[in-house]
């Protein structure tokens, strides 16, 4: 591969490329190896639930008619295409029904990206990939993305229309395919500038379309051609953040000031990584304190949905403009898992905010639209002013016919912050949404597999109990 240290060693993305060839697991504190774990359990639990969807069967009948190969796909009992669409495709299911993770600050969707590619990228080797290998890549990825969402100021893309995920996570997935690749600094340099040429996405996406689900898909394929020329010794964009004409950051962020020095700051010594929230609910991350706000009201004494007047809703401007749009029947159940009046309403209404409340038939419940048509979502310009990690702060506040007011505001959300969900809040989730998909032997197999990933000779013994089929989770 010709010279194995990269162009520029003290620029970023020199710094990036030689932390990504130079990290070991030695390297990585404990509880952020065993998080990584509990996150890539949480993924294949996500992509288990969205594998049989109608949306992912048709993406899956569409690629797969285009590309055949060897690569298998998780939950379809053997079906198989080359790798580059089953990592588009895998990460689909992972992402398809907005029960996966995300960086708060800096808004990608991890293990969406990483999973697909690594095992897209392990299919294709000679030998056995170690699970060792897995976990440092996954960690690698886990790490990568969020940091190059922090120089372009993660939220404010999707402020500006940009579909962030797609943008970062290219950047995600060549770093854990490319560990599986064994590059080394060089390598990596390469992989970087391959894949951020690649980078985009656009977030009108989340309105009635079904490729929000795949956008991340695209970055995990775009990674992992990426990766996989650069082992090749395809050259790609030298000092590909720093460039000033025609660089990611001089692109992405023009205008808007972009912080190269974020993406690196305390490498490895801070773990953005243990910053990653979990989802409880099954909607933009975005919408969680609005959901949090509505459930606690919900909970209060005299909640009565019949008698509400009207429903307010405060939001910073990222969240506004990724959620506060105004929500029109009939919506589709991706607009409903965007939209901040529908997730507060049915909150309010179920006392939940999981695939039963986004399914075709509860989004059309004449109940949900009596609360929809009486909110109002809006930005409040003092909430931007907020440090990042509290700008998903949200007030939902309640009038009553009677003129009685209820309001709360949620700063961190469940998942997030101080709330974060625990290893076991993570395992239990994995079990509760694989419960009537997998029987309980599978089920129990997967998580003693990721769990102790470590330890296995060869991750096709986790693809094997990834592929056979599962029913679909809406039955």
């Amino acid at each position: 591969m010709g010279e194995t240290s990269n162009s520029a060693p003290l620029g970023v993305t020199g710094v990036l490329s030689t932390w990504l060839a130079e990290t070991t697991l030695e390297h990585i504190p404990v509880r952020v190896r065993e998080r990584v774990k509990h996150l890539l359990l949480d993924g294949i639990g996500c992509a288990l639930v969205g594998a049989q969807l109608d949306w992912s069967r048709i993406g899956v009948e569409a690629i797969t008619a285009l590309e055949s190969g060897t690569s298998p796909l998780i939950g379809w009992g053997g079906r198989t295409t080359g790798a580059a669409a089953a990592a588009m495709l895998n990460s689909s299911f992972i992402q398809g029904f907005e029960l996966d993770d995300y960086h708060p600050l800096a808004p990608l969707h991890s293990a969406s990206i990483l999973l697909p590619a690594i095992l897209a990228a392990a299919d294709g080797m000679d030998g056995p990939i170690a699970g060792d290998t897995v976990l440092l890549a996954a960690v690698r990825g886990f790490e990568i993305g969020p940091r190059i969402g922090l120089g372009l100021h993660g939220g404010e893309m999707l402020t500006r229309g940009w579909h962030s995920g797609p943008v970062f996570g290219t950047f995600t997935a060549a770093a854990a395919a490319g560990t599986v690749y064994g590059l080394d600094a060089a390598g990596f340099e390469d992989a970087l500038g391959i894949a951020a040429t690649q980078s985009g996405g656009l977030m009108a996406a989340q309105f009635e379309s079904m490729v929000k689900r795949m956008q991340h898909g695209f970055a995990a394929r775009n990674g992992l051609y990426a990766a996989k020329l650069a082992a090749g010794g395809y050259v790609g964009i030298k000092r590909v953040l720093e460039r000033e004409y025609g660089g990611f950051l001089s692109t992405f962020g023009e205008g808007h000031n972009p912080d190269p020095a974020a993406i690196i700051a305390a490498l490895g010594e801070r773990w953005e990584t243990e910053k990653i929230a979990v989802k409880p609910y099954a909607a933009m991350g975005g919408l969680h304190a609005a959901i949090d706000a509505a459930l606690e009201l919900r909970a209060a004494d005299g909640f009565d949905p019949a008698a509400v007047e009207r429903i307010s809703i405060a939001m910073s401007e990222p969240v506004f403009n990724h959620g506060g749009w105004a929500a029109v029947r009939p919506l589709e159940p991706i607009g409903a898992q965007m939209n901040v009046a529908y997730a507060t309403a049915v909150a309010l209404l179920d006392g939940a905010a999981l695939a039963d409340q986004f399914s075709s038939e509860r989004i059309n419940a004449d109940d949900v639209w009596r609360l929809i048509e009486r909110t109002d979502a809006r930005h409040d310009p003092d909430l931007d002013l907020l440090p990042a990690d509290e700008q998903q702060t949200t007030t939902v506040e309640i009038t009553y016919r009677t003129g009685r007011n209820a309001r709360v505001t949620v700063s961190h959300p469940r998942g997030t912050g101080g709330n974060l969900l625990s290893n076991q809040d993570v395992v239990d989730k994995y079990r509760s949404l694989t419960q009537r998909l997998l029987s309980p032997e599978r089920r129990r197999d997967i998580e003693r597999a990721v769990l102790g990933i470590e330890q296995l000779d060869d991750v096709s013994e986790l693809t094997g109990l990834l592929t056979p089929a599962v029913a679909s989770a809406l039955g």
